[in-house]
């Protein structure tokens, strides 16, 4: 899924678009490497973060955790 950013009359971004979009990318920075840390050390890091359970792939699983988490946030 995509994501649409509006743009207001100046051409700027909205200023919550930029605090969320920082937030999202500071999230998946952090749980990327606690998941990259669990799977060399080979545990189970998926039941760590809700979403993430059913989800193959590193970052498919990285990304739907803290997807889960900013949803808590809202």
């Amino acid at each position: 899924m995509s994501q649409i950013t509006t743009l207001h009359a100046h051409g700027h971004v909205p200023h919550d678009s930029l605090a969320n979009g920082a937030l999202f990318l500071l999230s998946f920075v952090v749980v990327l490497c606690v998941a990259m840390a669990a799977q060399m050390l080979f545990l189970k890091w998926r039941t760590w973060f809700p979403g993430a359970e059913s989800e193959k792939s590193l970052i498919k699983g990285v990304r739907a955790g803290v997807c889960t988490f900013l949803s808590h946030l809202n």
